[in-house]
């Protein structure tokens, strides 16, 4: 049998105390089914990482002191998700352990004079998120950036038509200079994607098409459970080409029998029958451009996010039957509301940062994603991690 190099045994035994809680050499002995001095070589390596502090040892069933029992020390840094939009700004900070300390909601950047300001903005929002939290910019460990835009794999933006003032800028190198740490940037869709797939709706499924279907419809793809960027990093921007009717330039959603959608789905709901023609209109071509995207890539579920997914059924129960009538196959691709809603790209973030600089986060090699804990709805700090004692919270 081949003995596991140090490196996977220090992450085994990082992972177990991470995502199991607190435990002794000798549990992690018998649960990970190594010798005891690689347990011992690893928590030794793990304490040097600063990963891991000594917990309160459980009570005793016998006489003689207990054995010492180690904990991951989630608070010995922290990563940062920002979701950056014209209309808002949304900023995340999570824990080691994944667990979201606090969130705060923005202003957008659309009315910022130029490129520079609008980014200026986004780092006060930052650092005013940190300030709230009472984490010091040095405790930072890496930072993700969603933003709306063809994004290449270094984090330059290649063109935007939403903020096209940072269209060629490396807005991840603006943002790693300002707070000295790894910057994990990507579209802002597809990282919308991922956070459904990590945290949401289609946890248990890696084939999925994304579909935000608000001011515009966009696309992020997963595919074996890994986000497909493509050649050009351009896999997603589809709006304006699979789906007709759309602005030419811009893939701005119009409406006729009102100013917004919300609006006309409203007239719909009262008994408007031009704001329901005009929505049955719009399921139709919506319908169309899926089926086309359905039957290119045979993804094992849809997921709706996006402004327009809060009108539910309203507008998830014709696409659906609209859909089947398309694809006339005999096979149904379920079609799912996403449930992260406007904070999923945030969130995404937070995975993209957590998955692209792991070791920087950690300090060792071979630590997977932790199992993000988003905030209760009503914003309230995170739950008490139910693995701990009572005095260990």
């Amino acid at each position: 049998m081949t003995t596991p190099a140090p490196s996977s045994i220090i992450a085994r035994s990082a992972l177990q105390l991470r995502d199991s809680g607190p435990a002794t050499v000798n549990d992690l002995t018998l649960t990970l089914g190594l010798s005891r001095t690689s347990v011992e070589n690893a928590v030794t390596a793990l304490g040097d990482a600063g990963l891991i502090v000594e917990a309160p040892a459980a009570a005793g069933r016998g006489a003689g002191r207990p054995a010492r029992r180690y904990a991951f020390d989630a608070n010995a840094g922290a990563v940062v998700g920002v979701d950056i939009g014209v209309a808002s700004v949304r900023v995340i900070i999570a824990d080691l352990a994944g667990a979201v300390i606090l969130q705060r909601t923005f202003p957008g950047i659309r009315d910022e004079q130029d490129g520079a300001s609008k980014l200026a903005a986004v780092i006060a929002d930052m650092n005013t998120t940190l300030t709230d939290a009472r984490i010091p910019v040095a405790r930072v460990r890496a930072i993700g950036v969603a933003l709306p835009g063809i994004v290449d794999d270094q984090g330059r933006v290649t063109a935007s038509v939403v903020i096209p003032e940072w269209s060629g800028i490396d807005i991840g190198s603006h943002i790693r200079q300002v707070f000295d740490c790894p910057v994990a940037v990507d579209n802002g869709v597809r990282l919308a994607a991922v956070a459904e797939h990590h945290l949401g709706v289609a946890q248990l499924v890696d084939d999925v098409l994304y579909l935000s279907v608000g001011n515009r419809i966009a696309m992020g793809l997963l595919l074996g459970g890994r986000p497909r960027r493509g050649i050009h990093n351009a896999a997603g921007d589809i709006g304006r080409h699979a789906f007709r009717g759309l602005g030419s330039e811009t893939g701005q959603i119009t409406w006729r029998t009102g100013q917004t959608a919300a609006e006309v789905f409203g007239r719909a709901r009262d008994g408007d029958d031009e704001a329901q023609q005009e929505i049955d209109r719009f399921v139709t071509e919506l319908a169309h451009g899926i089926a086309t995207l359905v039957m290119t890539v045979d993804p094992a579920m849809i997921v709706i996010g996006g402004g327009l997914s809060a009108a539910h059924g309203q507008l998830l129960d014709p696409l659906r039957e609209r859909l089947a009538q398309h694809i006339a196959l005999p096979f149904t691709v379920p079609i799912a509301e996403a449930r992260m809603g406007a904070e999923a790209a945030a969130h995404g973030a937070l995975v993209h940062a957590f998955r692209r600089h792991a070791t920087a986060i950690y300090g060792i090699e071979g630590l997977a994603v932790p199992s993000i804990t988003p905030l209760p709805p009503d914003g309230s700090a995170a739950p008490a991690d139910p693995r701990l004692p009572e005095e260990e919270q």
